[in-house]
């Protein structure tokens, strides 16, 4: 799963655009727009999630889940969890 949060990181990561990011997974730039205007979890067709989360993981981006370690141990950002 990955998070509209995760896919603004990737891309700033990254440093591109909307546009280039549909260039690289295929899909159109309004539902790349649609996927980083979500809340929470990105939800939406499973092709078009797999096609994104290949073409980042091609670019180099390791998407970490919550509470998981990365698996290549490479440099990264995760957000804490608020204090309460």
């Amino acid at each position: 799963m990955i998070s509209a949060g995760q896919l603004r990181a990737a891309r700033a990561v990254l440093g591109i655009d909307q546009k280039t990011l549909a260039e690289l997974s295929g899909l159109s730039v309004p539902t790349i727009q649609r996927m980083e205007a979500s809340q929470g979890v990105i939800r939406g067709n499973v092709d078009s999630l797999m096609k994104l989360v290949r073409a980042l993981d091609t670019a180099g981006v390791e998407l970490i889940a919550e509470g998981a370690t990365s698996s290549s141990g490479g440099r990264g950002v995760r957000l804490k969890q608020p204090q309460q």
